[in-house]
């Protein structure tokens, strides 16, 4: 989330019990298995599918708007089936029969259509290989989920108390040094408690750098998301979780985040810990 600047914490509660409910529940699906947490997965991609293709003026009950969930959803059920290359060949081909029906409406934008359906898939995929690496990958994505966690709740809290000179105000005004700052000194702090609890004498130094490159890979699909809000003029992607807008706003680091810690998990090999 952003890290606002100034001390209105007017809608703190209301974060703290959305995300007190949400939170264990996606840790309970990570917990008991590559099966509860594909279908969270199933459900998450077509929320978030539904509102960007809301998002870009279009709906998923015709085309060219159901293409998107479509090519999503087929993509992680190729993942879910060990198949990664034809997934990702599914998100192409997804991605070019939004574009192409789009443009051939004319009501919305094809190529921010396409660009949703390879955004939001490469992530689900992501996400859904990571998880697939038995015992290990269950940690690694509890381990990513934390340093997610971390880096949003420090970034939002650092950029209340202390505010300061805007990150990058043409995209984002709320959005503080302090609070990005903030945000990484606690993903980073998280991450090597995090490593040292799911591997008890693991090197700590390095889950910390690890938690620093998903921590910056965070911030920055925070700060994608707010430019593609500008974009198309809204404040929230939609009002489906109360204090935090929407599934693209309270998963737009996670959507940044994941590819990364895939990408990472395939370099240093199957079944080991991102901070080994």
């Amino acid at each position: 989330m952003s890290a606002a600047g100034g001390r209105n914490w007017s809608d703190l509660r209301k974060r703290a019990l959305t995300a007190g409910l949400l939170g264990p529940a996606a840790l309970l699906c990570m917990w008991l298995g590559a099966h509860w947490w594909t279908t969270l997965m199933a459900v998450c991609a077509a929320g978030l599918a539904w509102e960007w293709v809301r998002m870009c003026g279009g709906s998923t009950r015709s085309r060219p708007g159901l293409f998107v969930p479509a090519a999503v959803l087929l993509a992680g059920a190729a993942s879910t089936a060990g198949s990664f290359p034809t997934a990702m060949v599914l998100l192409l081909v997804g991605a070019y029969a939004a574009r192409h029906s789009a443009r051939r409406r004319g009501k919305v934008p094809p190529l921010w259509l396409a660009f949703g359906a390879l955004y939001i898939g490469l992530a689900g995929v992501a996400l859904i290989e990571l998880r697939h690496a038995d015992a290990a990958g269950r940690e690694n994505v509890i381990f990513l989920f934390l340093v997610v966690w971390a880096s949003d709740i420090s970034a939002y809290l650092a950029g209340r108390a202390f505010g300061g000179p805007k990150l990058w105000p043409a995209v984002s005004p709320n959005k503080t040094w302090s609070g990005a700052l903030g945000g990484l000194a606690g993903a980073m702090l998280v991450g090597a408690l995090a490593a040292t609890v799911l591997e008890p004498g693991s090197a700590g130094i390095r889950a910390a750098l690890v938690a620093a490159l998903l921590g910056i890979a965070t911030q920055g699909g925070d700060l994608l998301e707010s430019w593609i809000k500008r974009r198309f003029g809204v404040k929230d992607s939609s009002g489906l979780i109360p204090g935090h807008g929407g599934l693209l706003d309270r998963l737009d680091g996670v959507l940044a985040a994941a590819p990364v810690a895939a990408l990472l998990s395939w370099v240093i090999g199957p079944g080991t810990h991102l901070w080994r």
